[in-house]
C-alpha cells in the first residue's frame, strides 16, 4: 500500500487520522491472513509506503480475495470505514481484476495502480 488521496473528515474541520487494513480470504470467505498499516495522523493525502507479503501457493491465487479497507480513527476505540476495494477471486471491479491479473503475471515484480474506494 503506497498512498491515499483526498481523504477528508466531514465531522471536524481537519484531515482524518487513517490506516489501511488488508485481509486475505479464501474462496468461501474465511480469513487466511490480515495486517494493517501504521496510523497516519491528520493527512488528507497519506503516504503509507508499506509492503505486505502474504504466503499463498501459486495454485491458490485464483481462489483468494484480498480485501483492502481504509479506516478513519476518531478517539481511542472509534473507527469508521472510509472505503474499500477487493482484488482476486471476488474483485470489486474490472480495474481491480485487471490489477490482480497483472500482478499474477509479473513474476514477483511490484505492480502499482491507483484505485477508487467504494463506499462502505
Amino acid at each position: 500500500m503506497i498512498k491515499g488521496s483526498h481523504f477528508r473528515n466531514l465531522a471536524i474541520n481537519r484531515p482524518p487520522d487513517t490506516y489501511g487494513k488488508l485481509c486475505l480470504r479464501n474462496s468461501v470467505g474465511q480469513e487466511m491472513s490480515r495486517c494493517k498499516t501504521s496510523l497516519r495522523r491528520a493527512q488528507p493525502n497519506p503516504v503509507y509506503k508499506e509492503t505486505f507479503i502474504f504466503q499463498v501457493a501459486l495454485f491458490q491465487l485464483s481462489e483468494v480475495t484480498l480485501l483492502i479497507s481504509i479506516y478513519s480513527r476518531r478517539g481511542l476505540k472509534r473507527k469508521e470505514m472510509l472505503g474499500w476495494i477487493s482484488m482476486g477471486h471476488s474483485s470489486s471491479g474490472e480495474e481491480e481484476q485487471s490489477h490482480w491479473q497483472e500482478m499474477r503475471e509479473s513474476q514477483g515484480t511490484q505492480v502499482c495502480r491507483w484505485h477508487t474506494l467504494l463506499e462502505s
